[in-house]
């Protein structure tokens, strides 16, 4: 990794005054030269080179490198040993399928560093043929310097039509984001509904202490309120509900309460249409206030940790590793992160998710920002433009639905929780209900109403990993993951009708909160919770709130939403 950084490093130093970066950062494996003296000496391999150019699965003659700009994972992305970014199970299987080998010419963490890196290389105007852009402002400084590829005809000629249903699943807005003058300039991610954030409970307890299993949130806070009498960790040390400071995990980190907010209708940190149509900032509504006052109520009995203030994520793996936490709100794969952790220290702790219908009743239609969104860019001048629309046709297409024959390995990775970083480029491709499409389809093969030859390649590794813990064959973190995220986990959404309610698009604004306003909602809010602050101190940080920036930021917010109305 190192080495890989200081090889970057000392590229952009040397652009200005090296003109031979271009072809460090401009390789494909193949000088140009070299192809046509090729074609011209042998027709057959020129069809093959043409039938490959403009066609999403048909393989190259020869191999084809691209350099690439690559967002590495923690932990190596939990790679098998020996595994590395540039030879893994992806990486085999794209050379064996289509004979493309990246070469990458930064690995780093999007910890920052990687933002930096892109930075960079965007500002000296040496990019690696591949790369990928965080956010569209960085897409958009890229086209207007007339550093990247037109990829319209790679998306028409070189994608199945699979993957062109899924983009279409997220309506016109998804595409349109990478969409500038009538071109394509990008393949952006995909984000599949997720469904309601869950709330995850010691189903053991609740067993051992012979109490009904809750029907709604109220019966739930008080089942964690009877952990903590009776102490179900032992020695005074059971913390009921564990929560950051973050409050809202939205839809990557862990440890919010963003469930008890939905409760009351209110999306704190996103744009939203109130219910008379009007654009508002949604930590500013009388929902949120709401909700506020009931984590209040659950912080003063103690059944919200009464030291969550304290705590760092760090901390609150620690109760879930010990067993001294009985109550987290999490997404369906919380079984893999944070919860896999507990199920590894105890195998004899089950915890068991919850959602109740009416909670969600009243969700609020929310805004999208493609302002921080990831895409996939080729670099101008790059010879094979179309090797994107053939990777992401082989990895989110033919891999999942069509290949049984070599695709195993690159299917068995979702089934040992190997991470999407590990993944040359670091996106994903798939519907949007995905999720429910691959739960009713497991339940249908454990039913016993489809055959398994019948689920996707995906699926079949996730069917053989649950039937092996359902069975006994199985008793890893990854085993019980699989099983409670797939399985469980999409049960309780689908029985609560929980599909994602599709965003509208706000145009051109970003809708971006400034960092003093950011600290300012956080510090009203967690004063608020602990009581260090009486709950009408909310009506005093809305007026805060709007006449620091907020009235201009709202005013801007409209007008862009209004302009996307327009015919």
């Amino acid at each position: 990794m190192k080495k890989k950084q200081l090889m970057f490093a000392v590229g952009i130093a040397a652009v200005v005054v090296c003109a031979g970066l271009v072809l460090f950062f401009g390789r494909s494996g193949r000088q140009k030269e070299e192809v046509t003296a090729e074609k011209a000496s042998a027709g057959s391999e020129d069809t093959q080179w043409e039938a490959a150019e403009h066609s999403p699965l048909e393989k190259y003659p020869e191999t084809v490198e691209y350099t690439l700009g690559k967002i590495a994972g923690a932990n190596n992305a939990n790679l098998p040993a020996g595994d590395t970014y540039e030879d893994n199970a992806y990486t085999r299987y794209l050379k064996n399928l289509l004979n493309i080998q990246n070469v990458d010419v930064f690995e780093l963490e999007d910890d920052g560093s990687y933002t930096e890196a892109l930075e960079m290389a965007i500002s000296d105007k040496a990019i690696p043929d591949v790369l990928v852009v965080n956010g569209r402002d960085n897409l958009q400084r890229l086209i207007e310097n007339g550093m990247i590829e037109d990829l319209t005809w790679v998306y028409e000629e070189c994608t199945t039509d699979v993957i062109k249903e899924m983009y279409e699943s997220y309506g016109e807005g998804l595409l349109e984001s990478a969409t500038f003058d009538g071109k394509l300039y990008a393949f952006p991610n995909t984000a599949i509904d997720d469904g309601e954030m869950l709330l995850w409970l010691r189903a053991d307890w609740i067993e051992e202490l012979g109490l009904e299993e809750p029907q709604s949130m109220e019966e739930a806070m008080e089942i964690v309120r009877a952990f903590i009498e009776n102490d179900m960790s032992g020695d005074g040390q059971t913390v009921g509900l564990a929560c950051s400071t973050e409050l809202i995990a939205g839809s990557s980190d862990t440890y919010g309460v963003d469930g008890i907010f939905t409760k009351f209708g209110s999306a704190p940190g996103k744009w939203v249409l109130d219910d008379e149509g009007q654009v508002v900032y949604g930590s500013v509504t009388h929902e949120t206030k709401d909700a506020l006052e009931y984590l209040n109520k659950l912080y003063e009995e103690g059944i919200l940790d009464s030291r969550f203030l304290l705590r760092k994520t760090e901390n609150i793996d620690d109760l879930i590793r010990n067993g001294q936490c009985g109550a987290i709100f999490g997404r369906w794969w919380a079984p893999n992160n944070p919860l896999s952790i507990s199920y590894s220290a105890d195998s004899s702790a089950e915890w068991k998710p919850y959602l109740f219908a009416e909670d969600i009743a009243d969700r609020q239609q929310t805004f999208e920002s493609y302002d921080e969104w990831m895409y996939v860019v080729v670099r101008k001048g790059y010879e094979h433009p179309e090797i994107v629309g053939k990777y992401v046709s082989a990895i989110f297409d033919y891999s999942r639905y069509e290949d049984d024959r070599y695709a195993s390995e690159v299917n068995e990775y979702f089934s040992i929780n190997v991470d999407p970083t590990a993944r040359p480029m670091n996106i994903n491709v798939d519907y949007v209900d995905a999720l429910y499409r691959c739960g009713a389809n497991l339940e249908k093969v454990i039913s016993g109403e489809i055959s398994v030859t019948e689920l996707s390649g995906l699926e079949k590794s996730y069917y053989n990993t649950c039937r092996s813990y359902l069975e006994g064959n199985l008793t890893t973190a990854n085993g019980w993951a699989a099983y409670a995220s797939r399985i469980q986990a999409v049960e309780v959404l689908n029985e609560a009708a929980a599909r994602k309610i599709q965003p509208v698009s706000m145009g051109d604004s970003d809708g971006e909160i400034p960092q003093e306003l950011q600290d300012l909602e956080r510090e009203a809010f967690l004063q608020i919770i602990a009581g260090e602050k009486p709950l009408d101190y909310f009506d005093t940080f809305v007026v805060e709130w709007y006449e620091n920036g907020g009235t201009e930021l709202t005013e801007d917010v409209k007008a862009s939403y209004q302009k996307t109305l327009e015919p």
